[in-house]
């Protein structure tokens, strides 16, 4: 086959195709949450962790694991993975018992799969896996709007290898609403009791019901010996796995930073925004957002008031709050930031809002879904 013929393969099949990968920071690079958290498995709606887009739903009495973004040396072309590690085994397993992680999307970027009409588009989903136990674990695609379900199992062994698994259109449902909500989460099944496995597995496109969704699978807490890995991370239209997207690391942080932005933690007099004192008590700064958010952010700290202050007059004036979003003068681009000082401050005069000599001190804008 000639060069050109290759290359003409090569747009017809998809693998030339830029931004065909739907998943948001796939290959793990990107980590503004720091690269380990510690005691999880507990009850859990939804807990952003360590990787960015990653997030941990849990209902578990005693199994405990930790994540965290690994160092990959044996897989060429990837530097990073999202890793799981058991630290405290669940031999007995109550029925509403679950451990799952996944990412979600937002429906506005899904309104090429077509879905709910006669001309859904298939997805494939492909990763590198590898485990220091054999195991079989599911990966659910669940549809928010509609509440729908496809579940297909993989396998993982002691060595990396691609897992692609094919889901088919599905042509029920009323589609996906155009907007920023949640339109379809991949959910990665560890572990679940029989509220979750007592039914046949929905292998195909099927109304919400729990029995079907983890049917099959293996315990990640079973053991303190149980480790998982997963990079490569890809959602496709198609029905073939294409190779991997790789994406320069700024634009795969923009991406994240769309959901979660955090300042901070550089310095222990790391400086946050400059604004000006409207009062005796606080000081209001804007913080130009790098990217649009997905909605108006709320604030995320360290939720130690000490840990922050404001520089005005000359004058270090450690908070007594933490700072906080105003609503007023915030949007997706733009978030007001409030410190407070009690009766510290001049009005009028500037202040700047800085860590107060604590290396650990952060401030996030997070629009999660």
């Amino acid at each position: 086959m000639s060069k050109a013929a290759e290359l003409a393969a090569l747009i017809g099949s998809g693998q030339a195709q830029e931004n065909k990968n739907l998943v948001i920071n796939g290959a793990m690079k990107v980590a503004q949450r720091g690269t380990s958290t510690t005691g999880l498995g507990t009850n859990s709606a939804g807990t952003y962790h360590t990787v960015d887009r990653f997030l941990v739903l849990a209902n578990n009495t005693a199994g405990r694991f930790t994540m965290s973004q690994s160092t990959v040396t044996d897989l060429p072309g990837f530097a990073n993975a999202l890793k799981l590690d058991c630290t405290t085994a669940d031999t007995s397993i109550a029925a509403d018992e679950y451990i799952l992680f996944g990412t979600r999307f937002e429906a506005q970027n899904l309104q090429s799969l077509k879905k709910g009409t006669s001309s859904a588009e298939p997805v494939t989903i492909s990763f590198y896996v590898k485990g220091n136990a054999n195991a079989t674990y599911v990966l659910e695609i669940f549809d928010n709007d509609n509440s729908r379900t496809i579940n297909k199992t993989f396998s993982v062994t002691s060595s990396w290898n691609r897992v692609s698994i094919t889901y088919a259109g599905d042509t029920a449902g009323s589609g996906l609403g155009d907007d920023n909500d949640i339109g379809l989460q991949l959910v990665f099944w560890l572990h679940a009791g029989s509220n979750s496995t007592s039914g046949s597995l929905q292998t195909s496109w099927g109304a919400y019901d729990q029995t079907k969704r983890a049917a099959g699978i293996s315990s990640f807490v079973d053991s303190t010996d149980r480790t998982l890995e997963i990079t490569g991370l890809q959602m496709e239209i198609g029905e073939v796995a294409t190779p991997f997207e790789h994406e320069d690391f700024g634009t795969t942080l923009r991406k994240c930073q769309r959901y979660y932005f955090r300042m901070g933690e550089s310095s222990a007099y790391a400086r946050y925004t400059v604004g000006q004192c409207d009062s005796a008590n606080n000081c209001n700064g804007v913080v130009e957002l790098p990217v649009q958010m997905r909605d108006t952010p709320t604030i995320e700290t360290t939720g130690t008031a000490s840990n922050y202050a404001v520089y005005e007059a000359g004058t270090v004036h450690t908070c007594t709050a933490v700072p906080s979003i105003n609503a007023l003068g915030s949007d997706k681009n733009i978030a007001n930031l409030i410190s407070y000082s009690t009766g510290n401050f001049a009005a009028g005069n500037a202040g700047e809002l800085i860590s107060n000599n604590s290396a650990s001190a952060y401030i996030a804008c997070k629009s999660e879904l």
